[in-house]
């Protein structure tokens, strides 16, 4: 028999083969299109239009697409920062200098040639762009199990917008969560933004 700590990790990762099970399914040209619209959502929102550095990340595969936001957003002169994964899974981050800077690294990411900045440097963004394979309605966010970015969500100080980008249906009344699970503000999709935490028959 499992015990709770047991029960939850068996929870996640049965969700996590369902989610990028779906995620699979999702074709390029549409991948590219909720992409844009995706980036449209977060250009719109107050936080992002008055900040002057914000903390993302480059997507792959079949996660929904950051490459539209950050051109626009390295367009409009604000610093992006994007994360340098480190041999013991915590993140480093270094300013965005366009796609043409983009670089392999590890685990099939890819990553900025600027110089690093450190660790901490994610505190100073303004608003922060984080991946997940879900969140729930109560801002709990289910990553892919590394712990990552929830080494980073807790550098960040209170009151910066904290946003998932997810795809249509991932945001879920509720995930399977751990005491270093991390909650998040706002998720993004291609239909829009919603503000978290919402009471679970709330819109």
């Amino acid at each position: 028999m499992l015990d709770h700590t047991g029960t939850v990790k068996a929870a996640k990762l049965a969700l996590r083969d369902q989610l990028l099970a779906g995620r699979r399914r999702i074709g390029l040209l549409e991948l590219g299109e909720r992409a844009r619209a995706s980036a449209d959502h977060l250009l719109d929102l107050p936080e992002v239009r008055r900040a002057a550095t914000v903390a993302a990340y480059v997507s792959v595969g079949h996660e929904p697409g950051t490459g539209p936001l950050l051109d626009r957003l390295h367009d409009r002169g604000v610093r992006v920062l994007l994360p340098l994964l480190q041999p013991d899974g915590d993140l480093d981050w270094a300013p965005y200098a366009g796609s043409g800077d983009l670089r392999s690294a590890r685990r099939g990411l890819l990553e900025p040639g600027t110089a690093a900045l450190g660790p901490d440097a994610v505190a100073g963004a303004d608003v922060v762009l984080v991946p997940g394979l879900a969140v729930g309605r109560d801002g709990t966010r289910m990553g892919r199990g590394g712990g990552s970015y929830d080494r980073a969500l807790a550098r960040v100080p209170a009151g910066t917008l904290r946003c998932v980008l997810l795809h249509r249906g991932e945001l879920l009344d509720a995930v399977p969560a751990e005491p270093h699970d991390l909650s998040v503000d706002a998720v993004v999709t291609d239909e829009g933004v919603v503000r978290l935490p919402l009471a679970a028959g709330g819109a």
